[in-house]
């Protein structure tokens, strides 16, 4: 058998398993479309650790993870008679297809940027009323506020270099700073520093930085080099709320120059 053979026989005994999972396993039994979502989701943040670790092994592990609920969302749907396996396969190779005219049709694009662009074209003509529309409402507010703003350029809505973005957040910064300072109201405040955020994820999307991706690394070296104070303390038979900030800062200090961190 060659190895087409052996995929599809590999899957569709791995659908088998799962559907035997539902019938006879009394927590599988109980799961609903709804009760499974937060299951996707983290499922969904696993992949993305075992990419950011480089971890092969636990990306094929979590990859195998995603599958599993992709194949019971569809268990689900097919005892329902909602929706079934084939169906989602069969619309996603007509979306693949509909998508790609440069591969499957006579398009021509000059590189990656215009598949872009003509990607973002082609899901309005399937009857989007707004290009912001697509956009999950349970991303993380960082990469959402990143991927609006991503749709918005598309159509021109944006900015023709950094400069003036660079300047837009120290304006912000600004108009925070003038509201803390006369003591306006916290909704107003909290107003501000949301327009402080977002106008420093459209910066860092001209500098070509995902923010969620650098926010994520940035928060991965704060727990290391924290992580070395609470190391230290124990070391010394202490709490680390025992020692001053003075002392927690030559730890910290040490921990940036050791050369240990990526």
């Amino acid at each position: 058998m060659d190895n087409k053979g052996l995929l599809k026989d590999n899957f569709l005994e791995f659908v088998e398993i799962v559907k035997r999972l539902r019938r006879e396993c009394p927590w599988d039994k109980e799961q609903t479309h709804e009760s499974l979502r937060r299951c996707m989701l983290e499922e969904s943040y696993e992949v993305l650790e075992s990419i950011d670790n480089n971890d092969i092994t636990e990306l094929k592990k979590e990859l195998g993870d995603i599958l599993l609920q992709v194949v019971f969302h569809t268990t689900i749907g097919e005892e329902q008679n909602t929706f079934s396996l084939n169906e989602v396969i069969d619309l996603e190779k007509e979306k693949l297809i509909a998508r790609h005219p440069h591969i499957f049709g006579d398009v021509k694009v000059s590189g990656a940027e215009e598949v872009k662009s003509n990607w973002e074209k082609l899901k309005r003509k399937e009857g989007r009323e707004s290009v912001l529309e697509g956009v999950p409402a349970e991303l993380p507010a960082l990469f959402k506020a990143y991927r609006i703003q991503e749709k918005a350029a598309k159509v021109g809505f944006d900015w023709k270099d950094p400069k003036p973005v660079y300047d837009k957040i120290l304006e912000e910064i600004g108009e925070l700073k003038h509201n803390i300072e006369n003591g306006l109201e916290q909704h107003k405040i909290e107003d501000e520093f949301g327009d402080v955020l977002f106008s420093i994820v459209n910066y860092a999307r001209f500098l070509k930085i995902n923010p969620e991706d650098a926010l994520r690394k940035t928060i991965a070296k704060f727990s290391k080099r924290f992580q070395k104070i609470e190391a230290f303390a124990k070391s010394k038979g202490i709490k680390p709320e025992d020692m001053t900030l003075e002392e927690m800062d030559v730890i910290w200090n040490n921990a940036k120059g050791d050369g240990n961190e990526k």
